[in-house]
């Protein structure tokens, strides 16, 4: 591991908060409490399971089993989120614990060993057992969003019918070593 990957990694777990960001900017109230059906879940509730998952997770990462008893992941899915001010308080409060925990690290910590019910985990693995459910979730939220805009939804990306003069312009230019740059973040990949 090197602070390379830690960069990395913060700014990746950045882009995909940013994500959900523009996402919730897009959408009216009710958007976000809407659910396809029965068994499927609203915007609100995988908020809330990120916020379950993101405390649970990265609190006391180094030391105790990701995995809290004080986690109660099956509420996690019960649709109780009354308002977009609570919302964004959990979406914000998840961040905020994986963001200061990320800012921890350091190479006396990469040797640890992480616990997530039990098995251990490098804290490479750790990290990036999150990077991978945290964007799958966000794209559940993009896809619920860009559902309820229909044709009023923006992309967040390259919006369709503009990739050959985005690239065009791209490669117009001189190669650039950018990784996830401020640009990047900004949503222009």
């Amino acid at each position: 591991m090197t602070e390379d990957f830690i960069i990395s990694t913060r700014k990746q777990f950045a882009y995909y908060k940013l994500l959900g960001d523009k996402t919730f900017a897009q959408l009216p109230d009710e958007a976000l409490f809407w659910q396809y059906n029965a068994e499927s879940n609203s915007i609100a509730i995988i908020v809330k399971h990120l916020w379950g998952n993101m405390l649970s997770r990265w609190t006391d990462f180094l030391t105790t089993d990701g995995e809290k008893e004080w986690r109660q992941r099956e509420v996690e899915f019960d649709n109780s989120i009354q308002s977009r001010a609570e919302l964004l308080d959990k979406w914000e409060a998840g961040w905020q614990c994986l963001f200061t925990t990320l800012e921890t690290l350091n190479p006396a910590t990469w040797g640890a060993t992480i616990y997530i019910r039990n098995q251990g985990h490098s804290v490479t693995e750790a990290i990036n057992r999150q990077l991978a459910h945290y964007p799958y979730h966000v794209g559940q939220i993009v896809f619920l969003g860009k559902m309820a805009q229909d044709s009023q939804w923006v992309s967040l990306s390259i919006p369709r019918g503009t990739s050959q003069d985005y690239n065009a312009n791209k490669f117009a230019q001189p190669k650039q070593q950018v990784h996830f740059t401020d640009e990047y973040l900004l949503g222009k990949p």
